[in-house]
């Protein structure tokens, strides 16, 4: 007979010290799929659940796939909706072989500070012990032993930006495959030392991340390891178990927990390495008023600290204020969330101007409050758009109502779904070529870099002091373990 496995998503990266808590709607907005609506949006598309669909048909499983959802980082999840998601993938657990999940790990509910290990535990409760359970993590996981205790294994993102979502489910499902059929018998050991950040922030091209990934792979290939994952950790979140982790599946317990702990005196050796440089805005908005009209690629400037991303609002305004300043021309801006904002230029129509305070509502003291602007309405869309670019996989996202907005010589993007720039169609779907632009501005860390530093002459990060600034002593941490580096001496 044919094994009968489940296959869900459910993701959410939560930046506890955001106001806007993530309910139900803010899941809607984003990713919502129920039952028979989830094979029609996903089958043929290089995401988490497209690899789960075709791992299905290579091994001849019977998939039931209860829901797929995720929102946008922001605040902690609610309790009901957390409680109703879970629900709905435990009824959808009885009499299962295995089970395949797509998680983040590093939600955090209004209850649970670590909503990943709390649905686990609850779907290990409901299965027993014999149920193989993998789940597919976020390379920016904050890894606890609750998660690794209630899981056969624990599959980290090996790129940054995440491209490659796809072939980590496929990793997953094939030792699924072996579990059901009791050729392994996996387990996780977990390691961690006291760090909040490290490993340049998880960026996989610096060394750090290079050496430890290809020590991963030669584990792996050696056969002592089934599965080694390294997970940098959510830096915004104020939990117990905040910081960077190593995770090694394998079948013999104590040979995977030195394994582990190994590779995390190496991640305590080299904390103190970062690639990250920042250009002072002043210098950013003067290089790029310099090469105006100079250049056949644009210049792009990634706003670190509003990083929709990592939960912040995604409607600081200080670079859009220093971008208007300087009347810089041929400037494509993504983006001010601003539902209200984009309503009035709906209400206003394209063609016609309207007159507006633009961003800076949810917190004006975190990188600048509302601008007030005249602008030309220049376009109008409800944010529907497919994602073909690297990180997209031809799955289709959903911004809400959204505007294009000139003023002088800058195109600024208005959306009402936050979301930080990862692909070329954010700006195409409303008519922007970023391609001819002489300057691109994007609120993003890293992400950004798959689909627009391919198109860039330069890219230069800045931190206008949003709510995901670098700066880690102005936070107001509560909850996570002390002592801990960088903020105590170690």
């Amino acid at each position: 007979m044919a094994k009968r496995v489940l296959a869900a998503e459910f993701m959410h990266e939560t930046n506890t010290f955001s106001v806007q808590a993530t309910d139900e709607n803010a899941f809607r907005n984003s990713s919502y799929y129920l039952d028979n609506d989830i094979p029609g949006s996903f089958t043929g598309t290089r995401t988490s659940m497209g690899a789960a669909f075709e791992a299905a048909e290579k091994f001849g499983w019977s998939l039931v796939h209860p829901i797929v959802t995720s929102a946008n980082p922001s605040g902690r999840v609610t309790d009901s909706f957390f409680d109703a998601v879970s629900e709905r993938i435990l009824r959808a657990c009885d009499g299962v072989d295995g089970i395949l999940l797509h998680l983040h790990g590093s939600m955090s509910t209004q209850s649970h500070d670590d909503g990943e290990g709390e649905l686990l535990a609850r779907i290990r409760a409901r299965v027993g012990d014999d149920v193989p359970i993998m789940a597919v993590l976020d390379l920016h996981a904050t890894l606890t032993q609750k998660m690794a205790d209630n899981a056969n294994a624990l599959i980290s993102y090996r790129t940054y930006p995440h491209v490659d979502q796809y072939e980590r489910t496929w990793q997953a499902a094939e030792l699924l495959e072996k579990a059901m059929a009791r050729e392994i018998a996996p387990k996780v050991a977990v390691s961690r030392r006291p760090i909040l950040y490290a490993l340049d922030g998880g960026r996989t091209t610096s060394p750090p991340m290079m050496e430890l990934l290809r020590r991963a792979d030669q584990i792996e290939a050696d056969g002592q390891a089934l599965v080694v994952s390294i997970q940098a950790g959510f830096s915004s979140a104020d939990v117990h178990d905040i910081g960077p982790s190593i995770a090694v599946t394998g079948n013999d317990p104590a040979s995977a927990q030195s394994i582990a702990d190994a590779l995390m005196d190496y991640v305590w050796d080299q904390r103190t390495f970062s690639s990250i440089h920042f250009t002072p805005l002043d210098e950013a908005i003067a290089k790029a008023k310099a090469g105006e009209g100079k250049f056949d690629k644009p210049l792009i400037i990634a706003d670190y600290s509003d990083n929709p991303g990592s939960g912040a609002y995604g409607d600081a305004t200080k670079l859009l204020k220093a971008v208007l300043d300087a009347d810089l021309q041929n400037v494509g801006f993504h983006a001010i969330c601003d539902p209200e904002a984009a309503r009035q230029a709906q209400a206003a129509g394209v063609g016609n101007s309207v007159t507006l305070k633009l961003g800076g509502k949810v917190d004006p003291s975190m990188g600048g409050g509302p601008l007030e602007i005249t602008a030309h309405v220049a376009a109008l869309t409800d944010g529907n758009l497919i994602a073909y670019g690297p990180m997209g996989g031809g799955a289709r996202r959903n911004y809400g109502l959204s505007a294009l907005l000139r003023v002088g010589g800058v195109e600024i993007i208005v959306i009402s779904y936050n979301g930080q720039a990862t692909d070329l169609g954010q700006f195409t779907s409303l008519g922007v070529d970023p391609t001819r632009k002489s300057t691109i501005i994007v609120k993003s860390m890293q992400h950004f870099r798959a689909a627009f530093e391919p198109i860039a002459r330069e890219v230069l990060e800045v931190d206008t002091g949003a709510l995901s600034t670098r700066n880690f002593m102005e936070r107001p941490y509560k909850n996570i373990r002390r002592p801990i580096w960088p903020l105590d001496a170690l």
